[in-house]
């Protein structure tokens, strides 16, 4: 079993320590970078549908016909020439030159760097969508570097294609390069969680997707793994079209849809300015729009866009220089004009956009009449990487039960994350499904909400069925609240005899008592998160009736809405929740044991050292 994290993490931290040991800056080797790991996927899906084209090859005087293009072309994947092939690249000499190698175009190649450029072009002539998007600036790279980065994703794990390993690799080097080479505020990587709060809210089955600020295309890869997970095909399910100005942004998107197997319609530069172009000609077609669009853009010129037939509810204010001073009015109508009359939207937003005033606030007025206001989520600070603004996640459905017509679910998640570290919050999975579960609950989809009381269930009991588990949940015994505090408990004992444990060793095997309990540590410690947010969400909504919970989740009525001026903050409604003692101080106890830990590990160093010292006065 893999660690993926671990390799995650593993594989950065060689790459990184290579990049600091050149003279190239981080933007000069993320593309690059990303450009490896992309044909380290590439390669390893190359030799997994090579292997199934081979099974049934008929043979000609005796020996098996060779693959071509084409049979690759069949099963909707990339052909790759010899010299494109990752082993190919990783056996050749070390002296380049004396292999007496040519590119495409005929010249000689007398660098490992030419060689993988010619590599690059290999590869975008057997793909339209790739066609002037792979980097090929590796003659930036020492053939040394270069080698060593070959090498570094050659790890035999990557070859895992079925689970999307190098896909999550992928991401993993995007999300640390974004902190480091972020354009326009990070615009183009929006954090996974939010992807996925607004994927899975949305819920995308098949039809058009249309990301017109796309980025990276992190919204593509979400929906792609969404609509696969439901046993479909997400390239014949749906069709991608994505607007991205920053011709970089969209290179980076376009490998991200590769590594993950899709494919879609991207348009960059001056042509896709969505502020003044519908590019693909999609407004009204679209089933489902998704975007993390740049807030508060000024200076957009009113005089290129005022007559756009997008801005259905009005123009937003125009300043006296004929611009508008702040566009996320001009976001938000344009991506409600793109619905088609079953679509639905999710988007980020800036906060602040919730109760502007002036023209904006007519335009949300209008919005809020027209029934498709779904679901409005406010999101803390430090969910970005390269900003700390608190955000807010806005839902447009056309297709809302007519019960639900007159009615906006309001969610307060600005007290609900998980720190990642001082700078950094993220919504861990089992969150995304507890704040995802009261949208369903307000839309009387309580089969979904018992699916996941089910899987907590597996998580913490997995002998009990599934239909035991009312009864489970009823019985304090064997509540989710006792599974948490028994955690806990665990935990305390774990310490207890790891510490007695160790106290009878010292070097090798007190390092190995050590690793046993720091394993062991970690399974409790997610033991006990998982049964913290099983009990966060049980008492809020038990069987599984939506409810109004104070200070997290409202459904206000549209007469409610106007009697606050029109507003959209989640805050106006749910009101703030008392605090409560739940019994079970998780954070405060697992700091507890981490200290501890780190105690033990300072003691065991100091006798290390002791010992160390004493051998080497008795000159042994």
């Amino acid at each position: 079993m893999i660690n993926i994290r671990k390799l995650e993490s593993e594989l950065w931290e060689s790459a990184d320590l290579l990049r600091a040991g050149s003279k190239l800056t981080s933007n000069q080797y993320c593309m690059p970078v990303l450009g490896l790991i992309f044909l380290r996927y590439a390669y390893s899906r190359f030799k997994m549908v090579e292997a199934e084209i081979l099974k049934d090859r008929p043979k000609r005087g005796g020996r098996v016909m060779p693959v071509e293009a084409s049979d690759f072309a069949a099963k909707s994947a990339l052909f790759l020439p010899k010299e494109a092939q990752y082993d190919y690249l990783l056996n050749l000499p070390k002296d380049i030159a004396s292999a007496g190698m040519v590119n495409k175009a005929g010249n000689s190649m007398n660098t490992l760097g030419e060689v993988v450029n010619n590599a690059m072009e290999l590869i975008e002539e057997q793909s339209e969508q790739l066609t002037g998007v792979l980097p090929k600036t590796y003659t930036d790279f020492s053939d040394d570097l270069l080698n060593d980065l070959l090498r570094i994703f050659s790890n035999s794990a990557l070859d895992e294609v079925g689970g999307d390993i190098v896909g999550r690799i992928y991401e993993y080097f995007l999300n640390k390069f974004a902190k480091n080479i972020a354009s326009d505020d990070g615009v183009f990587f929006t954090p996974k969680s939010l992807v996925k709060m607004i994927v899975n809210i949305l819920e995308p089955k098949s039809g058009v997707l249309l990301d017109p600020a796309c980025g990276s295309g992190g919204m593509f890869v979400q929906s792609g793994d969404f609509v696969n997970q439901s046993g479909m095909n997400a390239n014949s399910a749906m069709t991608f079209y994505g607007q991205e100005k920053v011709g970089y942004n969209a290179q980076l998107c376009l490998m991200n849809m590769a590594v993950h197997g899709l494919t879609g319609k991207i348009k960059s530069g001056d042509e896709a300015n969505t502020f003044y172009h519908d590019a693909h000609n999609l407004m009204g077609k679209c089933d489902y729009v998704m975007a993390n669009p740049p807030f508060n853009v000024d200076k957009v010129k009113a005089a290129d866009c005022a007559d756009d037939k997008r801005l259905s509810f009005g123009n937003p204010s125009i300043n006296k220089n004929n611009e508008f001073g702040n566009a996320n009015y001009l976001w938000i109508s344009y991506f409600y004009s793109y619905l088609n009359d079953k679509g639905r939207a999710g988007f980020v937003m800036a906060s602040s956009a919730t109760d502007s005033q002036g023209k904006d606030k007519d335009i949300r007025q209008k919005l809020v009449q027209t029934g498709h206001v779904d679901v409005m989520i406010s999101v803390g600070n430090n969910f970005f990487y390269t900003k700390s603004l608190p955000c807010s996640l806005w839902f447009f459905d056309k297709t809302k039960p007519q019960e639900l017509n007159d009615k906006v679910l309001f969610i307060d998640s600005r007290n609900y994350f998980t720190v990642v570290d001082r700078t950094l919050n993220e919504w861990s999975e089992w969150q995304l499904k507890n704040l995802n579960a009261i949208v369903w609950l307000h839309r009387g989809e309580k089969d979904k909400y018992s699916r996941l009381l089910a899987e907590y269930h597996e998580e913490l009991n997995s002998d009990k069925a599934f239909a035991d588990i009312l009864t489970i949940l009823q019985d304090e015994e064997t509540s989710l609240r006792a599974e948490a505090k028994k955690a806990v408990d665990d935990a305390k004992k774990a310490e207890k005899a790891a510490k007695a444990k160790k106290e009878k060793y010292t070097g090798k095997k007190a390092k190995e008592v050590q690793a046993e309990y720091d394993e062991k540590l970690a399974e409790l410690a997610e033991r006990i998160t998982t049964a913290k947010e099983a009990v966060w969400l049980y008492e809020k909504f038990g069987d599984g009736e939506y409810a109004d919970v104070l200070g997290l989740c409202k459904a206000a009525t549209i007469d409610e809405i106007e009697a606050k001026g029109w507003s959209l903050t989640p805050g106006a409604y749910v009101g703030v929740a008392p605090v409560e003692d739940d019994g079970v101080d998780f954070g405060a106890r697992m700091k507890e044991i981490h200290q501890e830990l780190l105690q033990l590990q300072a003691e065991s160093n100091k006798l290390m050292d002791t010992i160390s010292k004493n051998m080497k006065e008795l000159g042994v």
